[in-house]
């Protein structure tokens, strides 16, 4: 009966620790997996981080890519009196190109203007051939520009001397270069011959008078008649 007894024991114990055994196993496996599920919790965040933390190097990339050229014509002019501008506002609205003002780095004045002064600032730098007047500022990238408008009023029929400062100051090698002048009555003459002379290996286009009440259509009409070469 005792040695029964023990065996019966013996059986209740070894089915015991049996459990207990199963229990800790399922209580091991159940700590890996959620030690597993919170290793691919933190995976996903830190790739999200890292997703966040590249944007900002893809607008930097999109910020960096090289700028779209700019317009291929440019309409340079100087005006003393606003006549000369007003024409070539009017080429540049009509064939949608930049403008730029010749701008002198002291201005004209009335004084200066006065054309009957023997004395005055015009007559002196118009009767100096070697004349330069100072232009204040300057044309950015020149040398994406493939047609140059030049335009200006006659000033004893020429054009005036700061006209020939811009020419002098820029490389118009391989460009296109349309002269226009603005007068009462005098023609544009040689003023555009004179000012070819300050270029090399440019190509110039005859040149036109305007006055200051022609149209911009009488002034397209001209622009359209030279066929350019606009591209696209």
């Amino acid at each position: 009966m005792k040695k029964l007894i023990a065996i019966l024991l013996a059986v209740f114990m070894i089915f015991s620790l049996a459990a207990c055994g199963n229990s800790a196993s399922k209580t091991e496996q159940s700590s890996a997996e959620n030690t597993t599920n919170d290793m691919v919790s933190t995976e996903n965040n830190n790739t999200g981080d890292l997703e966040e933390a590249k944007a900002p190097d893809t607008q930097s990339e999109e910020a960096e890519a090289p700028e779209v050229q700019g317009n291929r014509v440019l309409v340079a002019y100087f005006s003393a009196t606003n006549t000369t501008e007003g024409v070539a506002k009017y080429i540049a609205d009509g064939l949608d190109a930049d403008l730029y003002e010749i701008i002198p780095k002291v201005p004209y004045t009335d004084a200066d203007l006065n054309y009957s002064d023997n004395d005055s600032r015009t007559t002196i730098e118009m009767n100096d051939p070697d004349a330069r007047p100072e232009i204040s500022g300057s044309v950015e990238n020149m040398e994406q520009y493939d047609i140059v408008f030049i335009g200006y009023p006659i000033w004893w029929g020429e054009a005036p001397r700061i006209v020939c400062t811009f020419m002098e100051g820029y490389d118009f090698s391989g460009k296109t270069i349309v002269p226009f002048c603005t007068s009462g009555s005098s023609g544009i003459g040689s003023s555009a011959t004179n000012l070819e002379k300050l270029t090399s290996d440019a190509k110039w286009l005859d040149g036109r008078r305007f006055g200051g009440s022609d149209s911009q259509d009488t002034v397209m009409e001209w622009v359209n008649s030279l066929d350019l070469d606009l591209g696209e």
